[in-house]
């Protein structure tokens, strides 16, 4: 059996805003490779907590380790050497509506790294065919659909080739068969790139289908109450806010299995 790799290590963290404490011992590890999914009711603090591991915002307490190094104790120059290894999919894609999905793309490339203009081209291309776009290097956002913008943000945030990705809210506005769709590219990619992906969700259906290791973040006692993958949570767990969360709606214990 081969031993797991520690990709990103949450230790003792709280959350919190001036005085109001979010969430309070997390303690939890993601492994290299895994489909990780930050899931619980809404207000629990999943997406404060995604900020906390892209260096958007400073635990109150706590670490948060990436291998051994630890995020928010190193040098700005450590820090910002560990970010540039992460890409970000933002909730709603966050292209830049003035640019076609050529430029969207590039900007990355252009901004931190000394590429020659020609190489970027056939980087961004390569990057948008990846995830079905080839062709539509020209196009705006407000051309294409709403999956093909998601799928357009994710080529620009595999740009500079990450180890590691970041998802808020990946099926936010989507149709169900785009969203399967991008599902699908998720397991694809991760197959192919062998990127660590880190998921924001809610949807049943995506924890199911793409989720291998998870933490259940709950509200009420403001600290995570189950961590592991979401099938065997479902299956085994006893505790009843796990699992009406994970037995609402329809097809959610089904799908991905």
């Amino acid at each position: 059996m081969v031993e797991k790799e520690a990709h990103i290590t949450v230790r003792d963290v709280t959350m919190a805003y001036g005085s109001f404490v979010l969430m309070r011992d997390l303690n939890f590890t993601i492994n290299r490779g895994d489909i990780f999914i930050i899931m619980g009711g809404s207000g629990c603090g999943k997406s404060t907590l995604m900020k906390l591991m892209v260096g958007l915002k400073v635990p109150a307490r706590g670490k948060i380790l990436f291998g051994d190094t630890s995020l928010w104790e190193a040098d700005p120059v450590v820090r910002e050497r560990i970010m540039r290894r992460t890409g970000i999919l933002y909730q709603y894609g966050a292209l830049w509506s003035s640019m076609t999905l050529e430029e969207n793309v590039a900007l990355p490339l252009e901004t931190y790294t000394d590429l020659k203009p020609g190489h970027i081209q056939e980087l961004v291309s390569l990057k948008l065919s990846l995830v079905g776009l080839a062709g539509f290097e020209e196009f705006y956002p407000s051309e294409i659909s709403g999956g093909m913008a998601k799928r357009a943000a994710l080529a620009r945030a595999m740009a500079l080739d990450p180890e590691i990705l970041f998802f808020d809210e990946p099926s936010a506005g989507l149709d169900p068969v785009s969203a399967r769709l991008l599902d699908d590219l998720i397991l694809e990619l991760r197959a192919s790139l062998g990127a660590t992906v880190v998921v924001v969700t809610h949807e049943l259906a995506s924890i199911f289908a793409i989720g291998n290791n998870s933490v259940f973040l709950d509200p009420d006692t403001r600290t995570m109450i189950a961590g592991g993958d979401p099938k065997k949570l479902l299956a085994d767990s006893r505790d009843p806010k796990i699992r009406e969360f994970l037995t609402r709606g329809e097809g959610g214990e089904t799908r991905g299995k």
